[in-house]
């Protein structure tokens, strides 16, 4: 296994970068950023080739935890089998962890005392900042059940650290459910502002023995429309929960349900909302051309048929303006191997008169995006960057599997 997976990149990160870095431990073979499809920007992971396997042991040692462009590399080996990695087996969750002091390195150091580790994480926002919690996987079950054993409940850096195996997001949304129906506590809203604390114990204590009842007040010592009550048994919240929920109190409809901690709260939403809504044009992508240059006499047919020999074609438009053609159109095929090869062998072949210009389409954002002056763009453009870099290099870069996007813009960079 000669690659390494390489995580948590700062945006500015490219192949050169990582390249001049690697390069100490041995030859390398290919560096290859993984880039989104539209943007181009980096997607803050990548992976380092070499042609010996002793090179990558060696670079997993010299560089773990190192720090490049003000971020910790979070650095494993790339297992073409996810079974180990998806299995969560050895996989532990660590929290409280002191936000200062507690970085990667600090961390695999720490656990490594009880076996192999496969991956060691800290998790940052995104200024690269602890959030005070992290992940180990161990190669094995029995080297994270010592490290449990051994470490939960301990100091780190004056923190009691709490450590439990990891869960999934479905074991969650379990725990979740079952924590839903074992409640004590209830919350209530929508109060008028003249409840009191005595108002919601005359309300709630016909339900059963509570333990507190308080209502929420602002700065002027006024209710603030919503409080707690709490019951000593889960049945008598339950009883107040069915009957009170929706029961009108002056003129108002009031809410009574479980009461939750702001965490659980955002898990639900993110559950309940985060997942993303299909993107209907998500199945174009990689497979549109954008073709200009084209001859007056060009028409939906004849474009049609100059591409036909490279795949399927899905659609074919000339753009028109008053019944003439205003020399650009748009090639749709089935696959986006097909549309990579039309534009390897369509861009500047002369057709006619002219030779065209082949490429990709592109959003309307992206595409104007890369069209602002070199400066504006930032050390972030991935073409300004490459384009920097002698010739070469962009060659050496290129080699192993790349997008057929990256592949496009590249030819596109190195004759601009």
């Amino acid at each position: 296994m000669n690659s390494l997976y390489v995580g948590d990149l700062h945006q500015n990160v490219t192949e050169a970068d990582l390249n001049e870095m690697f390069s100490e431990a041995g030859p390398i073979f290919s560096v290859r950023v993984c880039r989104d499809r539209d943007t181009d920007r980096s997607l803050g992971y990548a992976y380092v080739n070499f042609y010996q396997q002793d090179d990558a042991d060696r670079a997993l040692l010299m560089f773990s935890n190192d720090m490049l462009e003000g971020r910790y590399l979070r650095i494993m080996r790339s297992d073409p089998d996810c079974t180990l990695r998806k299995s969560g087996v050895g996989n532990i969750f660590i929290k409280n962890l002191d936000k200062k002091s507690i970085t990667n390195k600090n961390l695999y150091e720490t656990f490594s005392a009880f076996g192999d580790i496969y991956s060691s994480k800290v998790v940052c926002d995104e200024n690269g900042l602890s959030k005070g919690y992290g992940y180990i996987q161990y190669k094995t079950q029995e080297a994270a059940d010592r490290a449990i054993e051994k470490l939960n409940g301990m100091l780190m850096d004056n923190e009691k650290v709490f450590i439990e195996h990891f869960k999934s997001r479905k074991e969650r949304e379990e725990m979740l459910g079952a924590k839903a129906r074992e409640f004590n506590n209830v919350f209530v809203k929508n109060l008028g502002r003249d409840t009191n604390d005595e108002k919601l114990i005359e309300l709630f204590g016909k339900y059963g023995p509570t333990v507190s009842v308080k209502v929420m007040k602002d700065d002027n010592g006024k209710s603030s429309g919503f409080g707690f009550v709490c019951f000593e048994r889960h049945e008598d919240a339950q009883r107040a929960v069915n009957e009170m929920n929706r029961k009108e109190l002056n003129g108002r409809l009031i809410y009574v349900g479980r009461a939750q901690k702001k965490a659980e709260r955002q898990t639900l939403l993110k559950l309940k909302f985060g997942q993303k809504k299909p993107d209907p044009k998500a199945k174009y992508r990689g497979v549109n051309l954008f073709v200009k240059n084209l001859d007056d006499a060009f028409d939906d047919h004849r474009l049609r048929r100059e591409f036909s020999a490279f795949g399927t074609i899905v659609s074919a438009k000339v753009m028109t303006e008053s019944g003439r053609s205003k020399g650009f159109g748009f090639v749709s095929l089935s696959s986006p191997e097909e549309a990579t090869k039309a534009v390897t062998e369509m861009n500047g072949r002369i057709v006619g008169t002219k030779p065209l210009y082949v490429a990709l389409a592109q959003k309307i954002c992206p595409k104007h995006w890369s069209l602002k002056p070199r400066e504006e763009q930032g050390p972030t453009n991935f073409l300004y960057r490459r384009r920097k870099k002698n010739l070469h290099k962009i060659i050496f870069y290129s080699k192993g599997p790349v997008q057929s996007k990256s592949c496009v813009l590249c030819f596109v960079s190195s004759n601009s």
